[in-house]
Parts: C-alpha cells; sequence; structure tokens
C-alpha cells in the first residue's frame, strides 16, 4: 500500500521521464509549443472580444432605431411592422421585465431557432418589443473565432518547426562538441571541433562556439603537455640505455661476493624499469603494429603460467566454452599482458594464483587484499603506490596499454570474498560453418604453439 500524500506505485516514487524528454530540443520545442498556444490563446480572446463587442454594438442600434419606429407607429395607432408588439411570443422574460419596470433594454436570445436582437420599451404597464434578425452576425463570429483557431495552429506549427530546425542546429553542434570531448578522454588528442565561427575572429560567436574553442584550446594545451611527458620519457630510457649496459657489463665483473651480489640485482632492476619505461613510451605514442594470428588459447595460457617460473594454478571452465576456443591476437603481448598480471598477483597478493580460461575470457586472481581503491576507480597509474610501499608499479599500466593494443578488454575487481580478480577478454575467432580447420592462407594462418 502507497503512503498518503503520495503518487504512483507502492514504492511512493514519480514515474521516471523517458530518455529522450530530457533533451534539450524536446525542452525547447516545449517551450515554444506552450509559449505559442498562450500567445495564441491571448491573442484570440483579444480579437474575439473586440469584434463580439463591435457586431453586438451595430445590432443593438439597429434594434433600438426599429423599436424607436415602432414606438412612434404604436403611439400613432398605426400598424406596427412584423416582429413587433405588446409582449409579443418569444420574448425573453428577462427583457420582459425589465420593459414592465420602465426601462428599455436589448438581449440576444433565439427566436424560433435563430439567434435575434431583442429591443423593448415599457408601453401602458406591458413591453413594447421588436427584433431584428442576428443570424449573419453571428455567424461572422463563429467564422472568425474559427479562422482564429485555425491561423493560431498553423501559425504555432510553423513557429515549432522553424524553432525546432534553429534548436536543432545549435543541439547538433553541442553534439558534435560532445563526441570530440569523448574522443579526447578515450585518448584521442588529435581530435577538434573546429567550429567554423571560431576560424574567423571577425565573425560573432555564440555560447556554442566559445564551448567548442576552449575544447580545442584545452585539447592542444593537453596534448602539447602529454608530449613533453612522453617525449620526457622516453628521452630518459635511452640516455640511462647505455650506461646501463656498460654498468651491468661492469657488474659480471665483480669479484664473487654479497656486495656484488647486491650491484647486479639492483642493475637488474634498473634495467628493467628502463626497458618497461621505453615500452610505454612508444604505447604513449600509438606507434605499435600487431601480428595477429590465430591460436587456441588454452595452451597459450598455459606456456605463459609455464614461463613465469611461479606456482600459477591454470583452470578452464566449462567444456563447451574452453574447449580448443580460439583467439585472434598478438601473441608476444598478450604474453606480456598476462605475464605482467601473474607477476603482479604473486608479488602483492597471496597464493594461490589462479589463471582461469573460460571461452575467450581470461581471470587472474590471488587472495590477497585486493586492487586499491584508486585503481578500481582510475585504472592503473605509474608509480603509484601505497603508504607502506605497496604498489604495482609499471606493470599493470604497460599491460593495460598491450591490452588496448591487441583489442582485448582489462578490467579489475576484488572478490567478494576477498582477492584481486583481473580479466582479459579477448576478441574470440569463430569457428568455420563446416567445422573443417581453417585453410592456410600464408605462413602465419592457422593456429600456432610453441612449447
Amino acid at each position: 500500500m502507497s503512503r498518503p500524500g503520495r503518487r504512483g506505485s507502492g514504492t511512493g516514487r514519480w514515474p521516471r521521464m523517458p530518455a529522450w524528454a530530457a533533451t534539450l530540443t524536446w525542452k525547447a520545442a516545449v517551450f515554444i509549443t506552450v509559449m505559442c498556444c498562450a500567445l495564441a490563446a491571448l491573442l484570440g480572446v483579444l480579437v474575439h472580444t473586440e469584434v463580439t463587442r463591435q457586431t453586438v454594438g451595430q445590432a443593438r442600434e439597429k434594434a433600438l432605431a426599429r423599436l424607436a419606429d415602432v414606438t412612434v407607429a404604436y403611439e400613432t395607432g398605426e400598424a406596427l411592422p412584423p416582429g413587433s408588439g405588446i409582449d409579443p411570443p418569444g420574448l425573453p422574460d428577462a427583457l420582459r421585465t425589465l420593459a414592465t419596470s420602465g426601462e428599455r433594454g436589448t438581449l440576444v436570445a433565439d427566436h424560433f431557432g435563430r439567434p435575434a436582437m431583442w429591443a423593448a420599451a415599457p408601453a401602458d404597464g406591458h413591453a413594447l418589443a421588436t427584433q431584428v434578425d442576428y443570424s449573419q452576425s453571428a455567424r461572422t463570429i463563429d467564422s472568425l473565432d474559427g479562422a482564429i483557431i485555425g491561423s493560431s495552429l498553423l501559425a504555432g506549427g510553423a513557429t515549432l518547426l522553424v524553432g525546432a530546425f534553429a534548436v536543432t542546429r545549435v543541439t547538433r553542434r553541442l553534439h558534435q562538441t560532445a563526441r570530440v570531448a569523448r574522443r579526447i578522454s578515450a585518448g584521442d588528442l588529435d581530435a577538434r571541433v573546429r567550429d567554423p565561427r571560431t576560424a574567423d575572429p571577425s565573425r560573432p560567436q555564440d555560447e556554442v562556439a566559445i564551448v567548442a574553442g576552449a575544447l580545442d584550446t584545452m585539447a592542444s594545451t593537453l596534448q602539447r603537455k602529454l608530449q613533453t611527458e612522453q617525449r620526457f620519457t622516453a628521452d630518459v630510457a635511452h640516455e640511462l640505455r647505455t650506461p646501463l649496459t656498460g654498468l651491468s657489463a661492469a657488474a659480471e665483473l665483480l669479484p664473487p661476493g654479497r656486495p656484488s651480489e647486491l650491484v647486479r640485482d639492483r642493475v637488474r632492476t634498473m634495467r628493467a624499469l628502463t626497458e618497461d619505461l621505453l615500452e610505454i613510451s612508444r604505447l604513449d605514442a600509438r606507434t605499435e603494429t600487431v601480428d595477429l594470428d590465430v591460436y587456441e588459447l588454452v595452451p597459450l595460457v598455459e606456456r605463459v603460467a609455464r614461463m613465469s617460473g611461479t606456482p600459477t594454478t591454470v583452470r578452464t571452465g566449462p567444456p563447451e566454452r574452453s574447449a580448443r576456443v580460439r583467439v585472434e591476437t598478438d601473441r608476444r603481448r598478450l604474453e606480456r599482458v598476462l605475464g605482467n598480471l601473474i607477476a603482479n598477483a604473486h608479488r602483492h597478493g597471496r597464493p594461490p594464483v589462479v589463471l582461469t580460461v573460460d571461452g575467450p575470457v581470461v581471470t587472474v586472481r590471488d587472495h590477497g587484499p585486493g586492487f586499491p581503491g584508486y585503481l578500481l576507480d582510475d585504472g592503473p597509474q605509474r608509480f603509484r603506490t601505497e603508504g607502506s610501499g605497496r604498489g604495482h608499479g609499471l606493470g599493470l599500466t604497460i599491460a593495460a596499454g598491450q591490452a588496448a593494443v591487441i583489442g582485448a578488454g582489462l578490467d579489475f575487481r576484488n572478490a567478494p570474498d576477498g582477492g584481486a580478480v583481473a580479466r582479459v577478454t579477448l576478441p574470440e575467432h569463430p569457428e568455420p560453418d563446416d567445422g573443417e580447420p581453417d585453410t592456410p592462407t600464408g605462413p602465419k594462418s592457422g593456429p600456432r604453439h610453441e612449447e
């Protein structure tokens, strides 16, 4: 049962408006329609009132003039004209009462089914009355009312069409600006609105052009800053590679011992970090090309688990979904993605670490504390660490970048019972209609597995 004072269903909420009702075009159309109807109604009432007043006034003057002639004829004893007389039939009671009380008056009323203008005056305690035909005046008023309604509908429709056309032009430009903003947020920093009104400063600019110009300026500034950061990252990595190579060679010449082991370990860490930075700079530059081929997913995942050198369990989903499932991908990049996810799970989570293949979806799960909140909200961030120094470094950033290159989906979440879950969704390669293996079309066609 709904509560008193509430409308709608038992939930007590107002009905949800459809999505199209929230658009600017719809709101503008409703506003224009309401304003047109209100203006047409106001003008119609004013015109109707004025024309009716004039028409009734003319009919009243004509009836009073006829009453004056009838009064003269009555006083001189002459025959009264047709439609006139003492208390004639059809005389409205209100007008009869007014005349017998000693006053003159007029009134529009029906006379045998036709409108008539009555005029009456006192005569020896009775009502001396006459009437003139009011049909033509009534038809004139009715015709005027019809013309007002028709012209109002026509004007309202025309105004609505013109207004909708004008508003649509504005909303089309707004949609274009929104599409460009979404492209920029997706990483396409070359996207620009390029509104023609912003290209020519001499042209007057409306609010939409101002917003479009501001968006283009923001995109250009953001692009320059990101390109500067990308060049800096690439330059630093390139400059570090040469001395690190020499340092690595020199470290191998150190005499055996604990200090030498520490030096070699730090050098290896620095070289790995440098290679990661170079890989990130290439991903940021969007210059990577993919080498797509078709592979059976389960053997490929098992290979990655073995190459990781970690105690990682591989599980498969239902046989109808996972047996011989094939994906079209770049094997090297996919191995990089899965390898980084496995390394991150072992480094920052707790065992067991499980890889699950369910159709074209590969899930990497650990049983540690789970991903931090900022990663779930904003995705991997470079060099972002938790308070105790625990963080994902560059591994997940590279995994996300490589997944985007091969067209795979990568999302992060935490399991309800604890643990971090990373899910990779790959584009599945459909089986041939006849169930036969794909016919080789080149040196890279067909499933290929290297053990």
